[in-house]
């Protein structure tokens, strides 16, 4: 196998896995709460408003590392 069958394997699996990603992102809106979990921070003043989502950052980043975690063990 050459060079470039490799990275063109490999480009296929990454589309591959943002297109899997794509789909439970936009589908998650409707099933699970995230980035409306208790300890984001949402400031609210006049027509401006912040939002830092804290707790939905911690909770993929642990739910993220987890199933890599599972996946890449040797």
């Amino acid at each position: 196998m050459s060079g470039f069958e490799g990275f063109g394997r490999l480009l296929i699996i990454f589309g591959v896995l943002l297109l899997i990603t794509g789909v439970v992102v936009s589908l998650s809106g409707r099933f699970l709460n995230l980035g409306r979990l208790p300890g984001d921070i949402v400031v609210k003043r006049g027509n401006f408003t912040f939002f830092f989502p804290v707790v939905t950052s911690l909770v993929i980043s642990l739910v993220l590392t987890l199933v890599l975690n599972l996946l890449f063990r040797r």
